[in-house]
């Protein structure tokens, strides 16, 4: 299980990363609101601002429950697909575990009853206890060596469904912070893009230039000064 470790820590930390830049962000622009004098106050009454979205949020509630991270970005429709998603190496993993558990009884008892013990004897008492399952159609057992075989395959397929469901909800959590920072980003009509062609004066040949220029909104808060 190192491998799934390694992973999960990957994610953890690349989740942490992204909610401690989000945190010096907000302390940046606190600082800069307080770096001006405690005598001036800004007033925007008349625009009420809208709640701020703010990333780390999204990515704690996803740490803690799958989806709610989600939710709190208002993309309600993938929280079917994060539980649907989730759910199959839930089953997986119960259906491996509980075969692995029957075989390693059968692999016990038919090894009980061909292996003696220090006494010399063997002990049968347990073969009427293996589950039909995991007999033949006759209904007697398999060999040692196939009930070896098959608990090691269910146990390695039980391991392997509890790394893809850490897998699973580490890109949950993952998701709901890329989301969250994209929230902040500004797609209104303010955006503004201008192509016109010029010539260069080194080459004198004609070139096309691109200019994306960001609009300032009417609204500007009023500032009082005490």
């Amino acid at each position: 299980m190192k491998l799934p470790c390694l992973i999960l820590f990957i994610l953890l930390f690349c989740v942490q990363s992204l909610s401690a830049q989000s945190d010096k962000k907000d302390l940046a622009n606190s600082s800069l609101l307080n770096d001006s004098s405690k005598n001036v106050t800004v007033q925007n009454d008349s625009f009420p601002s809208k709640p701020k979205h703010i990333p780390r949020i999204a990515t704690r509630r996803s740490a803690l429950i799958p989806g709610w991270g989600q939710a709190y970005n208002r993309e309600y429709w993938k929280i079917p697909i994060v539980y649907g998603v989730l759910a199959i190496p839930t089953y997986t993993f119960f259906y491996n575990n509980n075969y692995y558990k029957m075989c390693k009884f059968a692999y016990d008892a038919v090894y009980a009853a061909t292996i003696p013990n220090s006494s010399g004897n063997v002990d049968t008492s347990m073969l009427a206890l293996i589950d039909p399952k995991v007999k033949k159609s006759d209904g007697t057992p398999l060999s040692l060596a196939d009930y070896q075989n098959y608990r090691n395959s269910f146990r390695r397929d039980r391991d392997y469904s509890v790394f893809w469901f850490l897998i699973i909800w580490g890109l949950q959590v993952v998701d709901a912070t890329v989301y969250a920072h994209l929230k902040n980003f500004d797609v209104s009509k303010d955006l503004s893009m201008h192509i016109q062609p010029s010539i260069n004066p080194m080459t004198r040949l004609p070139e096309m230039g691109a200019v994306f220029s960001l609009k300032n909104p009417p609204r500007q808060p009023k500032i009082i000064a005490r």
